[in-house]
């Protein structure tokens, strides 16, 4: 069996409604699909993220094929290891990543299938029967918020996730507003993006533990260490490290420097789910924790990232997903997570999903008329006063 070709394809997907955070406002996913076929007409898939832009990472998949073509799948870490190293990639290491984590997925995939064996019995095998994902909670005003915790606490979720540091009062008053509506059991967590000043930091969320906070994601920057590293010691809540975990290296180092005590990272930061696997174990052997971090995804890496979550032995309660907000997906059947928090063990073999070839020339055409999904809008961006 050798890879005999790769194709990919450019895809955008809408969200039901924008994504507002201290960093973007983004209205849906694109990403690059990677579909690789062997000389036996055997199909793998893949997703690799879009990252600023979707165009540069296809070109990216396009620069990494020599490394791939008439090769034999499961060699697929050999492959990694040239591609960076002779392709130079290790220069463009974030590029690299989002891009390589499609192939990797792709070639995983095939193993799978041909194997006859879903993803997750490559990584250890089972180790629970479920992981449950979060519910993402928009930004938005005191009745919309509410309608959003019963909808979400009527389906069965018990982790809830809320952007701040978009503006302190609206903060304070967002925050008051969704744990009233939750009660006092659901898990409620929330995510600065970096963006408080350590004494900010300190100061807000020391306001905010009055309401429960199961733990703060990137209350400050990822640099230098020793910022988070004073957050962590004194706040009155756990800490995520999120921002930061940029490659394997940077990711390596925090989890070393217990910067947190949840490290919240995806394939596509380390380049594979080989090292997100690995990553974690070595999170695990520091007694840390790990979340399941998105930067929007469709049910491929959706797939990919669950395959691992049920063989890992320290993830929390609560993965990040983007299901429930997507308008349709490119796989063919619904993911459990649509509608509900709880995803079990896939049934079949490699990823465990078919593309929907119909869905996915639809958001190939969405992003032939439409383009990218930016992460930010126009109004977003400053302007300069005339003199």
């Amino acid at each position: 069996m050798k890879v005999a070709s790769i194709n990919t394809f450019i895809v955008s997907v809408p969200y039901k409604r924008r994504e507002v955070s201290a960093v973007v406002a983004r209205d849906g996913v694109t990403d690059v699909l990677v579909k690789i076929t062997t000389d036996d007409g055997l199909v793998g898939w893949g997703e690799a993220c879009s990252g600023a832009d979707a165009v540069s990472v296809d070109a990216a998949l396009q620069a990494m094929k020599p490394f791939v073509l008439g090769r034999d799948p499961w060699n697929r870490e050999a492959m990694q290891a040239e591609c960076f190293e002779h392709g130079l990639w290790a220069f463009r290491p974030m590029t690299g990543n989002f891009a390589w984590a499609g192939i990797d997925m792709a070639l995983l995939d095939l193993c799978g299938k041909a194997a006859g064996q879903p993803l997750y019995r490559f990584f250890g095998g089972l180790r629970r029967s479920q992981v449950s994902y979060f519910y993402y909670l928009a930004r938005g005003s005191d009745d919309d918020l509410v309608q959003q915790c019963q909808e979400g606490l009527a389906a069965g979720y018990k982790d809830f996730y809320l952007k701040v540091a978009v503006d302190w009062a609206q903060d304070h008053h967002m925050v008051a507003t969704v744990r009233r509506a939750l009660g006092a059991q659901p898990r409620l967590r929330l995510d600065a993006n970096g963006s408080w000043s350590v004494p900010d930091a300190l100061h807000h969320l020391g306001v905010l533990a009055q309401y429960d906070i199961d733990f703060i994601e990137a209350p400050v920057r990822d640099h230098p260490l020793r910022q988070m590293q004073e957050v962590r010691a004194r706040l009155p809540m756990p800490v995520c490290c999120n921002e930061g975990l940029w490659t394997e290296a940077d990711a390596y180092a925090r989890i070393l420097g217990r910067v947190a005590d949840v490290y919240c990272f995806s394939p596509y930061w380390v380049g594979s789910l080989g090292a997100f696997h690995r990553l974690a174990h070595v999170a695990h052997m520091e007694g840390l924790q790990v979340v399941k971090h998105t930067h929007g995804e469709l049910g491929l890496a959706a797939a990919a990232c669950h395959h691992v979550l049920l063989t890992l032995p320290n993830i929390v309660t609560g993965h990040q997903q983007t299901a429930q907000h997507m308008e349709f997906d490119i796989v063919r059947a619904p993911l459990p997570i649509n509608t509900g928090p709880v995803w079990g063990v896939p049934e079949g073999t490699g990823l465990c999903v078919e593309v929907d070839e119909g869905a996915l020339e639809r958001a190939a055409d969405n992003f032939r008329r439409q383009g990218q999904y930016l992460p930010y809008q126009q109004e977003m961006l400053r302007k300069e006063e005339s003199p």
